[in-house]
Parts: structure tokens; sequence; C-alpha cells
């Protein structure tokens, strides 16, 4: 009966509860315990199993470059950032509402770490998500237009419930990278969560993006429902200096202190 139950979960692909079948049996069969307990338990090893698979899942999809969090960013060394601001995004009832989060900040003070801390804490509460670099995400929009897929990717970028788009600066872009771009932009508008990290502020970008008309409309759609913020404070890139050690005294030097002795060169 055992090795029956074990084909068919199996062929089920059932894995929690194939994986646990044997020692949630001989547990039952020892302690006498019900037959309605026993499915029970199996059934919730398998409801684990999926869940850990789906969760697997979303984080690699996710395409997520560094393993960063909250509870490693340093709020301390960056005054520049509101932590109860931040925490309170952590919420992800933003996400819930569909709104919009827009990084503005210089190179190095942190707007990709929270992100990307931001989306994998969506990730881990079951959102869609996926992280992109920016010039990435608008070269691998214009390659679609060869094979004629993009139909095909605005429609997988446009359903992701949280989008990351890391890095949006002077970008090298061909009006159809604009385009394409406002285009997916539009198709979330007020239906999915979009992040953007910049180190331009809204009047640069028209310089960026080369079209007046457009940018308005982005901006119109991106920043209704949406919470900008600037981070004005140090690179968290820049090493910390540390005290310089003391110089090492010659042997003459270390006689000389030793005996009190003073001499001028």
């Amino acid at each position: 009966m055992r090795e029956k139950i074990q084909v068919l979960l199996d062929q089920l692909r059932l894995q929690g509860m194939a994986a646990c079948l044997g020692d949630v049996l001989n547990k039952a069969e020892k302690k006498g315990t019900a037959t309605h307990d026993v499915l029970i338990e199996l059934l919730e090893r398998e409801y684990r199993h999926q869940q850990e698979r789906c969760l697997e899942s979303r984080l690699k999809r996710a395409k997520l470059p560094w393993p960063w969090t909250l509870d490693t960013f340093p709020f301390k060394e960056q005054p520049g950032v509101n932590k109860t601001q931040i925490m309170g995004l952590a919420k992800l009832t933003f996400i819930e509402r569909n709104d919009n989060v827009i990084f503005i900040g210089k190179t190095g003070t942190g707007k990709s770490g929270i992100a990307m801390s931001l989306l994998r804490l969506a990730v881990l509460n079951g959102y869609r998500g996926r992280f992109y670099n920016a010039q990435d995400m608008l070269n691998e929009l214009y390659a679609s237009l060869a094979d004629r897929t993009t139909s095909k990717l605005l429609n997988t970028l446009s359903n992701y419930d949280v989008i990351v788009i890391d890095e949006l600066g002077y970008l090298t872009l061909t009006p159809e990278q604009i385009n394409i771009f406002f285009k997916l932009i539009d198709m979330r508008y007020q239906k999915k969560t979009t992040i953007i990290t910049t180190n331009l502020d809204f009047e640069a970008w028209y310089e960026v993006f080369k079209h007046k008309e457009l940018v308005d409309a982005m901006l119109d759609r991106l920043n209704h429902g949406c919470t900008v913020i600037r981070i004005d404070g140090p690179s968290l890139r820049v090493p910390k200096t540390s005290a310089k050690p003391p110089e090492k005294q010659k042997p003459l030097q270390r006689q000389q202190a030793q005996q009190g002795e003073t001499y001028e060169s």
C-alpha cells in the first residue's frame, strides 16, 4: 500500500507529500494517529513545499543582482534618507494602490539598494516582480522589434506587480526605444507599480527623451499616485578613512627616547 501511494504521489508530482510519506506513516503507526490527522499533516507538508518552490521561482525571476534588504541598509550612514518614510513603504500598501515610487539622487547614495530591498520584500510577500537596469531594458525592447516580439514582451513586463527600473540617466536612446518605453509606462499606469531610480531631476528628462509632449505625458502618468524621494546625502561607496598608524621609530630614535636625549638635526 505504501508503495502504491508513493507511486501515485510521484505521478501527481506532489513532491512535498512524497518526501515525507514514510516518516509521517511511521509516526502515525507508533502513536496510533487518526487517518484524517495523517492526511492533514501530509497536505500541510505539501502546501509548505509548494509555497517554498513558488517563492524560489519568484526570487529567481526577479533577477535581483544583490541580496540587499532594508535590515542591512546603513541608515545611520545616510542622513539623506528618512528611515521612517522608507519603513512606511515597507508595509507595501503602495503596491496595493498601484502607486509608483521614484528615487532621485546622486550616484552611490543608496537609491538602488532601497529599491532592490523593496522589490525583494514584495516578492517575499507573494508579489511578482522584476529588476531591470534601465539601459538593458530599453535594449531588450529595441531588440524585440527585429523578431516582432515587442507586443509579447510588453505584455510580460506590464503584468509584473512591481518593476524596478534602475539607473535611468543620460542613456543612449533611439526614437523607437523612447516610444516603446512610453508604451510600457502607459500600459502599467494605475494597474501596476513601477519603481524608478535616477540621478536626474524631472527637468533633465526632456534632454534624455527629446520629446516634450511625450515626456509630459510620461511624467503625468508616473507622478499620479507617486512617492518621490530625493536623497541628498553622501555617497555610501566612499571608503571610510582610518586613523594613520604611528610611524615606526628607527633604532637610534628609540634609544634616544629611552635615554631622554633630544637631538636637533
